[in-house]
């Protein structure tokens, strides 16, 4: 009774119900909304503040993206540099030593009841390749007399500009497919011709091949003459509309790259593929001032009208090239020594070419490599250039044979400088032993096993002169002119087969290693599934990378 006038008794404070817990939060919120205003928010937003080390690893790996973009111009133009002179190289080789290789053959041919047969072969196989070259670009020289080149120009200058873009376009796809398969024509017709004959046969004879070997040559070197003339169009007609549309060509080329994924595989064959488009643009644009200078009376002061236009073409693609290259890697996460790796699997190329058991000729290498053939670009040069350039007189021969001898000149010193750097190259991706390690493989029908023992003390003392020797180009510059007669006679049969397994490894993403240590103990069906393997993801990653990106 006496409690009753008091007011109801006060809320326990800590009593654990849910009821205290809601009344508390209750206040708290109301307390918060209190403390709420425009200023306090003003005030928090200026003064607070972030540790950008709390993630370090992220921040440090974009700085280091910056840093590629910024190595990617660099790097990648070595490796254009260099890819260029190989191109180079292996296109003064059909101007200046093939026509010599190619009488050789022929003297010795001739000459061959002189001195007997003192060998089962009338000739070498390297000589029977030679000859078939300078055979097919003789007679493809003589069938591109009945193209008419003006009439060409003409037929081509009354199209539409925006039909005349669509040509080109067409061209370059046709130019690639022409060199993904053409190179495979040539190769055919190469070992028909030089396949030994106690083997059964199993090919449709030389002469079909050689036919279409020509028919091939000349097809091409057709396509580039079209080519040269629509770029001709483009740079003689009045408001360069034409050529700036093909220019703005290569800027679609980077919407069809950037935005694919890329592994080291495919960015080594569109590495390969800028180096071919490269290079054959440089041809073009040659071609192309030849013709306007004839136009001309060859007036000097009319090249100095087209120097802006090349310079313009030119430097178009090497920025297109750079921007397309710098953001694949962004993308991919690709790091800018890769450049370096493909430039040592180029110059392995070069020296493996020189070694007593090369399987091949150099510039079919670079054929093989790139998709650059050089056989109908040289049928297209040779034909603009006679029939631009008129021979009359004493002294104009004269010219012409102090031209060819500054070729040659050209030619050897070129190959020279790159032989150097390629061994330089070679050592420095401590690639020098793979250059004479023993084919995993010999024959289809043999173990390989083998052919290992065979042939490893030949090419193991190779080995150790060549690497006890200070000056690496030096000795194999001699290597090279002491067997030379050697390298010409000694074409293994199966050679090309047993190589491809090592140039796998030179060109993916393990560029720098083998694997010969795994294969030590697994059976001998193992290791032949293996080779067939590594053989055709050798043929996706080395065979005519022109089409850029690999289809998967």
């Amino acid at each position: 009774g006496g409690g009753g006038g008091h007011g109801p008794p006060p809320a326990p404070q800590h009593t654990e119900t849910l009821g205290f817990y809601e009344s508390d939060r209750r206040r708290e919120r109301r307390r918060s909304r209190a403390e709420l205003s425009l200023l306090r928010f003003l005030s928090a937003e200026l003064t607070r503040g972030y540790f950008l080390e709390h993630n370090e690893a992220k921040y440090t790996e974009r700085r280091e993206r910056v840093y590629t973009c910024m190595r990617i111009p660099r790097e990648l133009e070595k490796l254009m540099v260099f890819g260029i002179f190989l191109c180079l190289d292996a296109f003064l080789y059909v101007f200046t030593l093939l026509p010599v290789r190619v009488f050789l053959a022929l003297f010795r041919l001739f000459t061959l009841p002189c001195y007997g047969l003192r060998d089962r072969r009338v000739l070498q196989p390297a000589q029977v390749c030679d000859i078939l070259k300078g055979v097919i670009l003789v007679i493809c020289y003589f069938m591109m007399h009945y193209v008419d080149y003006s009439m060409m120009y003409h037929l081509i200058r009354g199209q539409s500009v925006i039909k005349l873009y669509i040509i080109y376009n067409m061209l370059e796809v046709a130019d690639r497919l022409f060199s993904s398969f053409g190179q495979d024509i040539l190769d055919a017709l190469y070992w028909t011709a030089t396949e030994p004959k106690e083997r059964k046969r199993a090919h449709i004879g030389v002469i079909p091949h050689f036919f279409m070997a020509v028919l091939y040559v000349f097809l091409h070197a057709i396509l580039i003459m079209v080519q040269a003339t629509t770029l001709n169009v483009a740079f003689n007609s009045h408001n360069k509309s034409l050529l700036t549309i093909m220019m703005s060509n290569n800027f679609v080329e980077i919407k069809g790259s950037v935005f694919k994924k890329f592994e080291k595989n495919n960015l080594f064959q569109m590495s390969n593929s800028d180096i071919k488009e490269r290079f054959t643009n440089y041809v073009l644009l040659l071609i192309v001032c030849l013709r306007n200078m004839e136009q001309f009376s060859w007036n000097p002061d009319h090249l100095w009208v087209l120097f802006p236009d090349v310079c313009m073409v030119v430097a178009s693609e090497i920025a297109v090239d750079i921007v397309k290259h710098a953001f694949i890697t962004k993308f991919n996460d690709i790091t800018a020594d890769v450049y370096s790796e493909y430039r040592a699997s180029l110059a392995f190329d070069l020296v493996s070419s020189r070694q007593k058991n090369a399987y091949t000729d150099y510039s079919d290498s670079v054929a093989r490599r790139m998709g650059f053939i050089p056989l109908p670009l040289a049928v297209l040069l040779i034909r603009v250039v006679t029939s631009s350039i008129k021979v009359q007189g004493i002294l104009s021969y004269a010219c012409v044979i102090l031209f060819y001898l500054g070729l040659v000149s050209l030619k050897v010193l070129n190959s020279i400088v790159l032989l150097g750097k390629s061994c330089q190259y070679v050592k420095e991706a401590k690639m020098e032993e793979k250059l004479f390690n023993p084919p995993p493989a010999s024959a289809p029908g043999k173990p390989p096993g083998k052919s290992q023992n065979k042939c490893k003390g030949s090419q193991a003392c190779g080995y150790d002169r060549l690497a006890g020797h200070p000056f690496l180009i030096t000795r194999v510059c001699f290597s090279t002119e002491e067997t030379l007669s050697a390298s010409v006679t000694s074409q293994p049969t199966h050679q090309k087969e047993n190589v491809i397994p090592l140039l796998v490894t030179s060109s993916s993403d393990q560029l720098l290693t083998t694997p010969d240590g795994d294969e030590k103990d697994i059976t001998q069906e193992n290791s032949e599934l293996k080779h067939r393997s590594s053989k055709k993801d050798l043929l996706e990653i080395d065979r005519f990378t022109i089409c850029g990106n690999r289809i998967d």
